[in-house]
């Protein structure tokens, strides 16, 4: 068995991972995603509020798609420069 080192940054924003990870599927499970990704639990919030799980298959592991909604963008942005375990209603 190969020892795979933690993920070290969030696949949305970038910034470092804190203690706190959560995985997303891209492609959701439900539509048969099976890849997933490392994520900050606001970015996940983040990026459920604003998509749902057919747009989310549509668009797929397609970070720069995701980022082209405004306000996902915004979100990205503003929460760029907060620690890596900051968390904040994202609703």
């Amino acid at each position: 068995m190969t020892d795979v080192p933690p993920p070290t940054a969030c696949w949305l924003c970038g910034r470092p991972l804190g203690t706190q990870i959560e995985w997303h599927h891209p492609v959701p499970k439900a539509k048969k995603g099976r890849v997933t990704v490392p994520l900050h639990p606001i970015c996940h919030q983040a990026i459920h509020a604003n998509f749902t799980n057919a747009q989310l298959a549509r668009i797929g592991d397609d970070r720069a798609s995701l980022l082209d909604n405004p306000a996902l963008m915004k979100f990205v942005q503003w929460v760029a420069n907060k620690p890596p375990d900051f968390h904040a209603p994202t609703y």
